[in-house]
């Protein structure tokens, strides 16, 4: 059950009042007592989730999760349908609590600032840590130019600043020189590929902290996969990349970690050679030799 996004929420960023990166997580505290000390280091930063739980209703679907993400990597989740690799990612950005009946328990920390304490701006929340779906999904009334600067008028950004801020979104993203001479059109009017690295210029033109990407070349051909697996190579540099993908190929491919998943419980987590070629627990290497899953 994947949940969409109606407004620039779900897959935007903290307003940045330098005109260039953000001077670190942005203040998620109503009160502001979370502030801004110091600009972080390049590749966004660590998220760390402590006994995180996730329920639907009675049923746990994620069972007290201890795992770190690292800034500057890209870490793969992977596991089989129903492991609860997607409603864990959507803990990160409180989206899981947008479903009816559904719930979380523990902390899930950015740098030093807990998500779920009592007085989190949960928009805030939202702004920090972007989110590209399994499918594509550009604004489809929008340009391609007003699809990548929503989440900018969103946040309040100055006017003489977004020009310039979402060529570069749609530079990093890989999509400039596609689209340079039609900004004005329907972003819908993009191939399926296109229209994902859309998406991700959306979330990276109000420059987050975390981008968690939920399955983002499950809809898309080989070649358009092969983009989206080269930009993320490229763009972890500025964010921290959380992945879900049933894709054990591309986790090889593109991450420096990797998760294993299996019934809600975090199995095995390390370094993406090493949890393939040699893992340490018998499901893993079960998993990853295809015996099941």
């Amino acid at each position: 059950m994947n949940p969409q996004p109606t407004d620039a929420t779900g897959e935007a960023a903290p307003e940045t009042t330098t005109g260039g990166r953000p001077q670190n997580v942005p203040v998620v505290t109503e009160d502001g007592a979370a502030g801004t000390p110091n600009r972080p280091a390049p590749g966004g930063r660590q998220v760390a989730l402590s006994d995180l739980s996730a329920y639907y209703g009675d049923h746990r679907a994620v069972k007290e999760v201890n795992v770190s993400f690292s800034a500057g990597e890209v870490t793969a989740i992977i596991g089989p349908s129903g492991c609860g690799k997607s409603t864990m990612v959507r803990c990160i950005n409180r989206m899981h609590e947008e479903i009816d009946g559904a719930r979380a328990e523990g902390q899930v920390l950015i740098g030093e600032t807990d998500l779920y304490g009592p007085d989190v701006d949960v928009v805030a929340v939202r702004r920090a840590v972007g989110m590209v779906f399994q499918r594509p999904n550009p604004f489809p009334t929008m340009s391609i130019y007003d699809n990548v600067a929503a989440g900018l008028r969103f946040t309040g950004a100055p006017r003489s600043e977004i020009d310039a801020r979402v060529t570069d979104a749609l530079k990093a993203a890989g999509l400039w020189e596609e689209v340079k001479d039609r900004l004005d059109k329907h972003g819908s009017g993009l191939s399926g590929g296109q229209q994902q690295r859309l998406c991700i210029a959306r979330a990276l033109a109000v420059e987050p902290e975390v981008l968690l990407m939920d399955e983002p070349c499950s809809a898309l051909d080989p070649v358009a996969t092969l983009k989206i697996e080269e930009l993320i190579g490229e763009l972890k540099e500025r964010v921290t990349i959380v992945i879900v993908t049933h894709n054990m190929q591309q986790a090889a491919r593109v991450a420096d970690t990797t998760v294993f998943m299996l019934d809600g419980e975090l199995v095995e987590v390390g370094s993406t050679h090493k949890l393939f070629t040699t893992p340490e627990d018998e499901r893993t290497e079960r998993y990853v030799s295809g015996k099941f899953g």
